[in-house]
């Protein structure tokens, strides 16, 4: 791929997915990629059961956009693919909706389907960071596991009548649900690498809470927005608020925003922006032990500067679970010495 960026942006060959994931969905990545023939037997059975029906209906009710048709967002694709250097540029429908979305589909030879909705209502860089969320999903793999998820629910229902089943079940799709809400949050960070324009990010992402009108809406207002619903409210509030994303396959724009945000401003991003980044060659080599801690890592960080009223709690009385768990034991130590 020889396409030249149109404006100065850095590129960044041969970069691994790790680079930018989560660490939740990066430790989970990591450990389906290990298993060895599984990738593969999986990519074959999500091909078989959706993917050539899918290409074939936007092939036949949409437009695909080349140099032709479309020709413009064909370009801004092609860009985005030269800067994260994926091996192939995907091909990109627009179908018409009212809805703005974008969707990253299949496995084998994935595809990006835009909605006309979000082509009127995104800037060029804003719909460069779009774009590039989107293939951003296709570098890390995405569209695979998401069909593993399917594959599995679709397994798990079939055993809904053991005891405690629908227990089982129900906790197996919470953590697929929070996984896939991670691998949102690594797509946004893939669209800033691409763009390198988090301004642009941002009002991207307030579009898709509050519509087209800009001049009514203001970033800085928006991050004190985000950092509000973080922090404000009682228990009641954090437990709202649960039951809310649960419901989600995304993360609320407000909650992109601010995550975003602080990746923009960690020394990761700037790592990455200095040439500093996992090379895709040493993924085979990733150690899954180490995403795990990294990944615990993270939420201890979340957990622990989150000022979220039922993190607090929680966090509250685990504080004082391990305090009195301590005076126990110093207790009992004390005696046994006597």
């Amino acid at each position: 791929m020889t396409q030249t960026p149109d404006r100065a942006r850095r590129r960044f060959p041969g970069i691994s997915s790790r680079a930018y994931e989560h660490p939740l969905d990066r430790s989970a990545l990591v450990a389906l990629r290990s298993l060895s023939g599984f990738d593969t037997i999986l990519r074959k059975l999500a091909g078989l059961i959706s993917e050539r029906q899918l290409r074939l209906m936007f092939l036949s009710g949409a437009v695909r956009a080349n140099e032709q048709q479309f020709r413009h967002l064909h370009e801004v694709l092609r860009d985005a693919c030269y800067i994260l250097d994926l091996p192939k540029v995907p091909e990109l429908y627009v179908t018409q909706s009212p809805m703005p979305n974008a969707m990253a589909v299949g496995t084998d030879n994935p595809f990006i389907v835009v909605n006309t909705a979000l082509l009127d209502l995104m800037d060029e860089e804003e719909l460069r960071f779009v774009v590039a969320h989107e293939a951003g999903h296709i570098l890390s793999g995405h569209a695979v596991y998401r069909q593993m998820a399917l594959i599995l629910t679709g397994l798990g229902s079939r055993l809904s009548w053991l005891p405690l089943g629908n227990v089982a079940i129900g906790a197996i799709l919470i953590g697929l649900q929070e996984w896939q809400r991670k691998s949102e949050l690594s797509a946004d960070r893939a669209g800033l690498l691409a763009g390198q324009d988090v301004e642009a990010a941002k009002r991207a992402l307030m579009k898709l809470a509050g519509g087209s009108r800009l001049h009514e809406m203001s970033t800085e207002a928006f991050l004190a927005q985000a950092r509000e619903y973080e922090e404000s409210g009682d228990l009641r509030d954090g437990v709202l608020k649960f039951l809310n994303l649960m419901k989600q396959s995304h993360p609320f724009a407000v909650i992109r925003f601010g995550e975003l945000h602080r990746w923009h401003q960690t020394p990761e991003y700037t790592a990455i922006m200095a040439g500093e980044y996992p090379r895709r060659e040493d993924d085979g080599t990733a150690s899954f032990t180490e995403e795990v801690k990294n990944a615990a890592r993270s939420y201890k960080e979340s957990w622990e500067q989150s000022g979220d009223p039922l993190v607090g709690r929680v966090r509250d009385a685990a504080g004082g679970a391990a305090d009195l768990a301590g005076a126990v034991f110093d207790r009992f130590g004390r005696r046994s010495q006597n």
